[in-house]
Formats: structure tokens, sequence, C-alpha cells
């Protein structure tokens, strides 16, 4: 079994994906992102598998997706924003170092408009983010080793304050 080196985790728009990418090539390390692996398995974008199978077959394929990663993945592993709402991959996040990217409203409106096709901010999106945070946030602060704020930075000033947080030095 190979552990990532680090995992990210936090709401639409917190930047998982691009500071995954920035920590990754840092540290020499591949980059995963799990919505991109159910996306591949399932031969499908995320929404259409939401729509043609629903969220609950969605949720499977996550708790798998990350099952996988986690076990055979050693680098910089980005999470679906949902992807802590299932206790199973709250406890196979439990021995990683995990790191809870923050993210305010205005700033995720900013980098994905919420106008995106994001199954679960379809309707009145600001709302149903803030929403998702209230459910979510103590989900990501229970999984995380690590607490980013993302509010005014770019990718590399979020990126240096991962590696300052884990304490890694990059490559």
């Amino acid at each position: 079994m190979t552990a990532p080196v680090l995992v990210l985790v936090g709401p639409p728009g917190s930047g998982k994906t691009t500071v995954g990418r920035e920590l990754a090539a840092r540290l020499g390390v591949g980059f995963r992102d799990t919505d991109a692996d159910i996306e591949a398995l399932a031969g499908k974008p995320i929404p259409e598998i939401f729509i043609d199978e629903g969220e609950p077959h969605f949720r499977e394929l996550e708790v798998a997706a990350v099952r996988a990663a986690a076990a055979g993945h050693p680098g910089v592993l980005a999470l679906g924003g949902g992807a802590v709402l299932a206790e199973a991959t709250r406890a196979l996040l439990a021995d990683l170092p995990v790191v809870f990217l923050e993210v305010a409203l205005a700033d995720a409106v900013k980098r994905v408009g919420l106008d995106a096709p994001r199954p679960l901010l379809a309707v009145n999106p600001r709302a149903s983010w803030r929403e998702l945070m209230e459910a979510r946030r103590p989900l990501y602060l229970e999984v995380a080793t690590a607490v980013v704020a993302t509010e005014g930075l770019t990718p590399e000033q979020v990126a240096d304050a991962v590696l300052e947080a884990l304490e890694l030095q990059p490559k």
C-alpha cells in the first residue's frame, strides 16, 4: 500500500485541483483527482452520473475511488467536495496528511462562477453553496491535519501555505 503524500479537501472553488497540481509539481510526485477517476470509470461527466443514476450511486463510486487512490497513489490527491460526507471516506483519511482548503463564498464564485455544471449547486448557487458549507465544514475540519485559508491568495501562495502547514520540502 502506497499512501498519498497529502490529500486536499474542500468545497467547490477552493482550488483543490489547481493547488494540487502545483504541489505535485513542486514535490516531484503525481497528481490525482478522484472526480476525474469517477468520470473515467463511469465514462461520463459527474453531472450526467447525478442525472442518470442519482446522487447515492455517485457517492458509492466516490467512496470506491477514494479507497483506491488512498491505497495506491503516492502523490498529491484531491477529493471531490462531497467526499467527506461518507463515514467510510473519513475513516480512510484518518491516518493521512489532509489539508482543508478553506475558501470564502466570494472567492468560490470568482473561481467557479457557480454556474458551472455542478449538480448540487444548480438551483440558487450562492444559497446552495452556503448550505453545503454549513453541512460539510465540520466534516472537513474532522479529517483535516491542517487548514489553509485561501482567501485572496494565488494558487502558488496557497501551495506555499500547504507545504508550510505540513512541513514538507519541495524537491
